[in-house]
């Protein structure tokens, strides 16, 4: 099809979708989609993230009264204008797999009459058994709300009179923040800047606090051959493209150094060396939190609205086993990492087969270790960079596709459909990467492409979206090692009890240790929550933070968490990148008394 096809069949489609929308008609809105098609809402048609799938479930929805109406009468999306001057103008696409079914998709910008509002939308369009176009997805995502859009520039820089300097206006406004901050973000990572940055340019007061001395510590204190497991471009923070001159894979120690000046560019008012001293409480009369805080050797006490825990993916989690009191050697979990070469000539054990054991291993080789061993002991999804690259990022997204549409473009497939695609395509990714998989086979280690043993393959963002990872390895390299018998492997057994100088596994077998790290991950993010909020009210949240609820949408990750006035703010770089936007919004409606 020429590109005249593609944007005639799309403005068709899209054409006729709006007259459904604007005049309230449910049926034939739905009349749009094919029978397994899908529609993800952000904030649109509620103030919630929302995926559904097939025509009963989305009519449903659309039919669900709010205030005297039926929601898309009531949401009244109009004006839909086809997008056919940027990256996500018609096109066409192809869904991985053997059949390779082919479609148009694009991009469409409309309006939202309640809230007045402005969206962006995607569509994938695929012909019925008929040869009619229909929506295999239909993505509706909030951008702004009108009136009070996001501003992406400050003032000029010069002041009326020149009365007052930069510094003075920043001084000010962050006086003003810590007297009464509408929001308070607990945690200055990754997520929690992004968010402190994203409430900034939509006019919310937000105080950031971060338990570490400096920003960018979380990192500085991680194993020091730490880096990003994925490309810098696409690991980038909000706002904030890394210089052209930095890595590929950025290093843990630059990142940190970076994450501490974009608090400065983005003049974000942090608190350092300061954490929730007690549980909070919220008193629903007021809507407001009261949080005691000690900051340095300060008590102080701050009543928000908004509370946003951006505390990261949970503590370590330390397994227990007989005989741990008595082993003789170092013996620590892999968050506690820090130094290899003071164990040069040692014999190391490193118990787990993920991402954390694999960059431990690798250093623990580079200091000279006598001996290091993995002790794999379930399987493991293994990916290499290059293939992750190749299939997630440069395939779909060439270069030069602006951070921003590579977003937009991502979250527009509901994820539930999405983990259905990656299972077609898993086989390509098999195929990337069959060298090194052969390999590692052959010196037993043991690879899956299962959450659970018999419970059928699934594809990599499976293992993100309901582990948080937990189970995979992005190999950089460590790979390499283990094929090269520098890291060796102690697969499929569990461990029976440590001893003073090494593991006894359950089969009788046993290794001899000096060094034993815990590379066991991270207890569950509802159980940091638990100690920061008290079982009063996690005991109103549902049951968990991450994974998947029963529409495929991320549990209580930037949407309402259950209870008034508190959020999550987690994730990746990618996820924070964009979700934060949403956070904002929801934020910013509350106050506006419009949500």
């Amino acid at each position: 099809m020429t590109s005249d096809d593609l944007c005639a069949i799309s403005a068709d489609w899209l054409k006729s979708l709006e007259v459904a929308s604007s005049t309230g008609d449910v049926a034939s809105f739905v009349s749009h989609f094919l029978s397994n098609g899908w529609i993800r809402d952000l904030l649109c048609f509620s103030w919630n993230f929302r995926s559904l799938s097939g025509p009963n479930e989305i009519h449903g929805f659309l039919s669900e009264v709010v205030d005297g109406k039926p929601r898309i009468e009531h949401s009244g999306l109009r004006d839909f204008k086809l997008d056919d001057h940027t990256v996500n103008a018609p096109a066409p696409f192809k869904l991985p797999g053997p059949q390779g079914i082919e479609g148009v998709q694009g991009a469409f910008t409309f309006s939202i009459t309640q809230p007045a509002a402005l969206g962006r939308g995607f569509f994938r369009l695929m012909q019925d058994v008929d040869g009619r176009w229909k929506a295999l997805t239909l993505f509706t995502n909030m951008q702004d709300l009108v009136g009070h859009e996001e501003s992406l520039a400050d003032q000029h820089g010069l002041y009326e009179d020149r009365g007052i300097t930069w510094e003075e206006d920043v001084d000010a406004r962050f006086r003003a923040i810590e007297a009464d901050p509408t929001v308070l973000i607990i945690g200055g990572g990754i997520s929690g800047l992004m968010t402190a940055a994203q409430l900034r340019r939509l006019g919310i007061r937000a105080l950031v606090i971060e338990k570490n001395a400096r920003v960018g510590d979380s990192w500085r204190q991680r194993y020091p051959n730490l880096t990003l497991h994925t490309p810098a471009d696409y690991s980038s923070m909000l706002y904030s493209p890394y210089p052209s001159t930095f890595p590929k894979y950025i290093p843990k120690g630059k990142l940190a150094n970076f994450l501490d000046s974009y608090a400065v560019d983005h003049e974000l008012c942090i608190w350092l060396s300061s954490r929730v001293q007690s549980t909070p409480v919220y008193d629903s009369s007021s809507a407001r939190w009261t949080v005691e805080v000690q900051r340095g050797d300060q008590k102080v006490f701050i009543s928000p609205k908004h509370m946003v825990l951006a505390t990261g993916s949970g503590s370590p989690r330390i397994p227990t086993w007989n005989g741990m009191d008595e082993f003789q050697g170092a013996l620590y979990h892999s968050d506690f990492h820090k130094d290899a070469e003071q164990f040069r000539g040692k014999h190391v054990v490193v118990v787990g087969a993920g991402n954390a054991s694999a960059d431990i291993c690798q250093d623990f080789v580079a200091h000279g270790a006598a001996e290091v061993t993995m002790v794999q002991r379930s399987a493991t999804c293994v990916v290499s960079s290059s293939a992750m690259e190749q299939a997630h990022f440069k395939s779909p997204f060439p270069d030069g596709t602006p951070i921003e549409e590579y977003d937009f473009r991502t979250n527009s497939m509901p994820l539930a459909f999405l983990l259905q695609v990656q299972k077609s395509g898993g086989e390509h990714m098999k195929m990337l990467d069959k060298e090194l998989h052969e390999a590692l086979s052959k010196v037993g280690f043991n690879l899956t492409w299962e959450l659970s043993p018999g419970g059928g393959e699934v594809g990599f963002a499976e293992f993100l979206f309901k582990r948080l990872g937990g189970g995979t390895m992005l190999d950089i390299g460590c790979g390499k090692l283990i094929i090269q018998g520098k890291v060796k492997i102690k697969q499929g057994q569990d461990i029976s009890h440590l001893d003073k100088d090494g593991i006894t596994f359950k089969d009788g077998s046993k290794l001899s240790a000096d060094v034993i790290v815990l590379a066991t991950g991270n207890e569950p993010i509802m159980e940091t929550a638990r100690a920061l909020l008290g079982n009063e009210i996690t005991e109103q949240l549902p049951p968990e933070v991450w994974g998947l609820d029963s529409e495929g949408e991320l549990n209580q990750i930037y949407r309402p968490s259950g209870h008034p006035g508190l959020w999550f703010a987690i994730g990746g770089f990618a996820i924070s990148r964009f979700f934060s936007k949403h956070l904002g919004l929801q934020i910013l409606a509350r106050e506006l008394d419009i949500a």
